[in-house]
């Protein structure tokens, strides 16, 4: 049963910071598919919920620094990524979360451009549960391609 707990917080934690860390985890410690995507999704929406919650805090905390250093506001990576909101709104933000920015870069992102809290919550919520499944299944069904090169 221990071990179990270990796996199981393994992918959970995982997956707050680092997305497709959890159904690889899941899939490589061979954990079945509906759980692997039950604790990815939750640790990705554990992210979101709290990011969400403090990252006006963090925004502003984050203004004074660069302002104490002198950067500038807005670099490629924050154009490209205004860009993305401009053209695809906060459903653009959500679907790149998982797979190109993380929880908690998505989260921080979504809350610095003014999408208010619950909006952010919902969005994530599909886009997790749309990558999970896909990467969960991809994970499990693929995986052993990569372990053994063939």
């Amino acid at each position: 049963m221990h071990h179990l707990a270990v796996k199981y917080a393994s992918v959970f934690l995982l997956s707050t910071v680092k997305f497709l860390g959890g159904p690889l985890a899941g899939a490589s410690m061979g954990l079945h598919f509906w759980t692997t995507l039950a604790l990815t999704v939750g640790g990705m929406m554990t992210s979101v919920f709290l990011f969400s919650g403090v990252g006006r805090a963090w925004m502003k905390h984050r203004q004074h620094q660069r302002r104490l250093r002198r950067e500038p506001i807005f670099s490629k990576k924050s154009r490209n990524i205004i860009k993305v909101f401009r053209k695809f709104g906060m459903g653009g933000i959500a679907f790149l979360t998982p797979i190109l920015l993380s929880p908690i870069g998505g989260t921080v992102i979504a809350t610095l451009l003014g999408v208010p809290r619950t909006r952010i919550l919902l969005h994530m919520l599909w886009s997790a549960v749309f990558w999970g499944t896909a990467l969960t299944f991809a994970s499990i069904h693929f995986g052993h391609l990569i372990h053994h090169g063939h």
